[in-house]
């Protein structure tokens, strides 16, 4: 009975496979990975009944509670309540060795002074590594609140104002050791395992994948029954990455590295059509996945970018699992990194930014900076350390960068990079905006109804968004109130000049285009931040200008997403960068210490010089 079943079921579906076999047929490397794989699943490729889903609740302990859905007929909703001691990607096996560096070794050397300056992830990053090591650091902040790009502050009339919208993929190790040491492993809410598209007109397409077998089938399986793509252009979808690294990353995760690495002065655009895939596949799926990797589409975005992310879906099964913070970043996020460094010794100095880098030159020709020029107000002081960090974003970095040091190629080749203007934007109604089945449901108050996961979107200036209500419940749910809809525009050109009042008239003009149930709910609050340059644009041929966290001068060394590591401009990419750059100045140790001990003989012989001029002037 069961192998009729399964008979039927490849009868009734295979038609959806002609394309694919006709491509695959002669080839064996796709015949393993796609062919055998897409005929053992054509019986289950319709088996949602036991799908997962994730409705809402504001818990976050690991167990399964059953729930009935409304959404979608024969799909049972699980609510997922979990830590990040399960559902994550395990990146220390099968997976390219710079994503996730080991343990360090317990530091041995002298105990070194360090300045950071830059309070944002990458820096505090650094600073908790350094910290562990037995080291002393000082962090500097030109702003009054920390988290940089992933920080969050509170308005005068309490409203949680972030600087973008910030959503954590299943193989963000390196974030979540991170969160886990500082005790903030239970501040992260899972997601329903689906991506998750709102067309024109309220249509949602998805990309599921939940499925009872995992990586890689559960990702053929997404791509193949997703409803975002029609059937000719999901096919060709399925060639494209079939011919790409993907496929080789799941027997060897280093070697497609280097293969997509190499990959990086091509757009994914041209890659990927010169494989077989289609415009529509483009605009209507991977355009919205780039503007929400890289704020840039996929005409302009590198394909090693994309690539990489593709790359870990295919081997990890929670890679894109998604989870986003319970609440605000400053209370969920930088709040227990910032209590842990604290705790520690080390110090934040707020609203102290630094207007100088002070260096000399060695008789040798060698560079190394003698101390930092800070200003708060009209305070100014110059503080010394035996390393100085420069976790900076990119126009930050230039704006620090001495001119001279533009001499090094290393230094020069970051004013190739470039950041991208991205404008987030904040709309609360008196309703619940995301809620499709049910029009009574979303006018009531007294209950969080609708979409709680990531949104994409091809149809809006707005690639992606979420409502806070819903997906991050503890600071954005407030009782009474209805839907707090985060919308990032990207790229941001086209409003960075125009007012406030303006961008949320087009924003909620666009939000009622994807939701027709929302009219006549009115905007109750909203916000506008502007950053003229996030992330670094990872256009083609850019990588090669990103600089190692080890630098020309001895005692200077940089950390920030943009710098040199093997994940792309994210949140984990600055974690992994402050990982990198304390391992470089532990690896320092003696040399540094070396190179305090002759500055300080210097500044004693100029000292002797200089009371020695004056006695002389006495005379």
């Amino acid at each position: 009975m069961l192998f009729l079943t399964t008979y039927n079921h490849i009868l009734t579906h295979t038609h959806n496979l002609k394309v694919l076999l006709l491509f695959f047929s002669n080839n064996l490397v796709f015949f393993s990975f796609f062919v055998f794989p897409l005929t053992m699943m054509a019986s289950l490729i319709h088996c949602h009944a036991t799908s997962l889903s994730v409705t809402g609740g504001r818990d976050s302990v690991g167990f399964l509670v059953p729930t009935r859905s409304n959404r979608f007929t024969k799909t049972f909703n699980y609510r997922i309540r979990c830590s990040l001691d399960s559902n994550v990607s395990d990146m220390s096996t099968n997976a390219p060795k710079g994503l996730f560096p080991p343990e360090p070794e317990h530091y041995r050397g002298p105990k070194l002074k360090v300045a950071i300056i830059g309070a944002g992830l990458a820096g505090m990053s650094t600073a908790v590594e350094l910290l562990d090591q037995g080291h002393e650091v000082d962090i500097y902040e030109s702003r009054s609140f920390i988290g940089g790009k992933v920080g969050s502050f509170v308005d005068k009339q309490g409203n949680h104002i972030e600087m973008g919208l910030h959503v954590f993929f299943g193989c963000y190790n390196n974030l979540f050791r991170l969160m886990k040491k500082v005790g903030a492993n239970n501040n992260l809410l899972v997601k329903d395992h689906t991506h998750t598209f709102v067309n024109k007109g309220g249509q949602i397409g998805e990309l599921d994948f939940r499925f009872l077998v995992g990586a890689p089938l559960h990702g053929i399986r997404a791509f193949l029954t997703t409803t975002q793509l029609k059937t000719y252009d999901k096919a060709r979808n399925a060639v494209a990455l079939a011919l790409s690294p993907v496929v080789r990353a799941l027997v060897d995760p280093d070697g497609a590295l280097q293969d997509i690495r190499n990959l990086d002065s091509v757009s994914f655009s041209d890659w990927f059509l010169s494989k077989g895939g289609t415009r529509a596949s483009i605009q209507r799926m991977w355009d919205p996945v780039a503007y929400a990797l890289g704020f840039i589409d996929c005409d302009n975005i590198s394909a090693r970018c994309m690539l990489t992310i593709f790359s870990l879906f295919a081997t990890k099964t929670e890679a894109s699992l998604l989870r986003m913070l319970k609440g605000s970043p400053d209370v969920y996020l930088s709040g227990p990194i910032r209590k842990y460094i604290t705790d520690r010794g080390g110090r934040f100095h707020l609203r102290w930014g630094c207007r100088e880098i002070l260096y000399g030159n060695s008789a040798d020709g060698s560079t190394y900076v003698t101390g930092l020029s800070l200003s708060k107000a009209t305070d100014k002081k110059v503080v010394k350390a035996d390393a100085y960090v420069a976790a900076c974003d990119v126009p930050g970095i230039k704006r620090l960068l001495p001119s001279e040091w533009r001499k090094h190629q290393f230094f020069d080749n970051i004013y190739e990079l470039v950041g991208v203007p991205v404008v987030t934007v904040q709309l609360r109604y008196n309703g619940w905006v995301t809620e499709l089945q049910d029009l009574e449901m979303s006018r009531q108050l007294g209950k969080a109804i609708g979409l709680d996961n990531l949104l994409y979107t091809p149809d809006a200036d707005f690639s992606c968004f979420a409502d806070l209500a819903l997906t991050s419940p503890e600071d954005y749910y407030i009782e009474g109130q209805g839907s707090l809809l985060q919308c990032v525009l990207t790229p941001g050109d086209p409003y960075m000049p125009l007012l406030n009042d303006e961008i949320i008239a087009r924003v909620a003009k666009q939000v009622l285009s994807l939701f027709p149930s929302a009219q006549g709910l009115e905007v109750t609050w909203s916000s506008v931040v502007k950053i003229g340059q996030s992330l670094y644009r990872e256009g083609p041929g850019k990588d090669p200008f990103r600089p190692d966290q080890k630098t020309p001068v001895k005692n200077f060394f940089l950390s920030g997403s943009y710098t040199k590591q093997d994940y792309i401009d994210s949140m984990e990419g600055a974690t992994l960068s402050g990982r990198q750059a304390s391992a470089y100045i532990c690896n320092a140790g003696e040399e540094l210490v070396a190179l305090r001990k002759e500055l300080n003989a210097e500044f004693k012989d100029d000292l002797k010089i200089a009371n020695t001029n004056d006695k002389l002037t006495l005379v």
